[in-house]
């Protein structure tokens, strides 16, 4: 049984999924016009790994997060950099996910972009005009009325009263608006931007609209999870939340936070200048660190992610690959060889408590223990079942086992493996392709011999 803790609700509940043994998760993604820092890359990694131990458990996942590519920021540094706004989009957006590939963080199911989906969005603020919880204010764009909406404020577990009283004493408040806290759906359209067809005029959506339109859109009503950083729970999360429901839509069934990277107690963002691009952490710990780094803290709690975590957990990751080559260098073979059941039953527990991943790299760590105590002992069969736990446990969180310090070298490394293999089996050197297939077994690698030669995936 999977617990998470659910946002709204302020408590851990059980994960029912609205199919059983089907989860669909929306995750707001980045809005492109700035290369990635550590704390996309701690959302992102959050995310993927919560991913992955659904499918581990066995579930099929539906896994969407969308880009942002027409925002304020994004006009605002084209017109800085003498570009459109696709240009600048599209090159972010190819940085984002070459940084997260180089994190092993997989792609979402599907990823949809906001001027994508603008017809979708249209029709959503229609339903809303129509049923009167959105109104228009001519030569500026439409509003959402935020009192028209009962359950407003109980995502973020904020009282209406407080939020008006705080919009009404900033002197920037639109006087057209009825209310300090509605909030815009549609914009009008302002010279030199961007802008699309409405039937209020020409503009573009607002950016709480995007989400609301795009998971209903690839998820369907009900869907099951809603994820972000807890940066979005207010506004953008409660306002998607409250654009949803009021227009008649069942909107996400369960809602799920991460937490921000500080840096000296501060958050980490653009805005505050105090950021270390993604990048810049990669290539001075390795992306292997960085994970194990991001699973040692618990994915609700905030982190500081500096040299200092970075470099501790890539001395943890170098006990992973002494294992590894531990077991090699004696000849111990893993393939084949089942997990140890109280070992995976104590990672399972830990995990199925709102996704536990310090509980759960405790766990991997306590065998990796054990193994080197059996190798020690001499008992090869015990260290056998142990490194493949660790390796099945470990890759359960998308940490690979026994590799080198960069995507690029452990793939060329692990293709001459597989070659050296082959020339092996060629020459019917069969115990030296046995060795080879388990030294790859070892770090998480699979091998499948087709007609057209070896293939090897993670």
């Amino acid at each position: 049984m999977v617990r998470i803790h659910d946002t709204l609700l302020g408590r851990d509940v059980e994960l029912e999924p609205r199919v059983p043994g089907r989860v669909s998760i929306y995750v707001c993604g980045p809005t492109v016009y700035e290369v990635p820092h550590v704390g996309h890359g701690r959302t992102a990694l959050v995310y993927d790994v919560i991913r992955r131990y659904l499918e581990w458990r066995g579930f099929a996942v539906a896994y969407v997060s969308n880009v942002t590519n027409v925002d304020d920021r994004i006009i605002a540094r084209a017109a800085a950099e003498g570009a459109t706004e696709q240009e600048i989009s599209a090159r972010y957006e190819a940085t984002y996910w070459a940084e997260l590939e180089r994190l092993g963080v997989r792609r979402p199911d599907d990823v949809p972009h906001a001027t994508e989906f603008i017809e979708p969005m249209v029709d959503l603020i229609a339903q809303l005009v129509a049923s009167g919880h959105a109104y228009v204010i001519e030569g500026e764009g439409v509003y959402f009325a935020v009192d028209s909406y009962g359950g407003y404020g109980e995502l973020s577990h904020r009282r209406l009263g407080d939020l008006l009283d705080s919009a009404g004493s900033r002197v920037d408040v639109d006087e057209r608006k009825r209310s300090p806290v509605d909030f815009a759906l549609w914009k009008a359209a302002k010279p030199g931007e961007p802008d699309w067809d409405s039937p209020w005029g020409r503009g573009r959506p607002g950016w709480h609209i995007e989400c609301s339109a795009m998971s209903l859109e690839l998820l369907g009503e009900g869907f099951d999870i809603h994820g972000g950083g807890d940066d979005l729970v207010f506004p953008h999360h409660e306002n998607e939340r409250a654009q949803a429901e009021a227009a008649g839509h069942e909107f996400a069934r369960h809602w799920i936070h991460s937490g921000m990277v500080m840096i000296g107690g501060e958050k980490m963002s653009k805005s505050l200048g105090n950021f270390t691009t993604l990048g810049e952490a990669i290539d001075a710990h390795g992306d292997r660190a960085f994970r194990l780094a991001v699973l040692q803290v618990h994915y609700r709690s905030q982190m500081e992610l500096g040299d200092t975590e970075l470099r501790a957990a890539a001395e943890a990751v170098g006990r992973l690959d002494a294992l590894v080559r531990r077991t090699v260098a004696a000849g111990i073979a893993v393939t084949g060889v089942p997990v140890a059941d109280d070992v995976a039953d104590r990672f399972r527990a830990a995990m199925d408590d709102d996704f536990g991943t310090p509980g759960g790299v405790g766990v991997v760590f306590d065998t990796v223990r054990r193994a080197n105590s059996a190798i020690d002992a001499g008992d090869e069969p015990g260290a056998a079942r142990l490194v493949a736990t660790v390796v099945e446990l470990a890759g359960a969180l998308g940490l690979e086992v026994g590799a080198g310090e960069t995507v690029a070298e452990r793939d060329a490394e692990i293709d001459a493996m597989v070659a050296e293999r082959d020339a092996a089996r060629a020459t019917k050197d069969f115990a030296a392709a046995d060795r080879l297939r388990d030294e790859l077994t070892a770090r998480g690698i699979t091998l499948e011999d087709t007609p057209r030669g070896t293939v090897w995936h993670r």
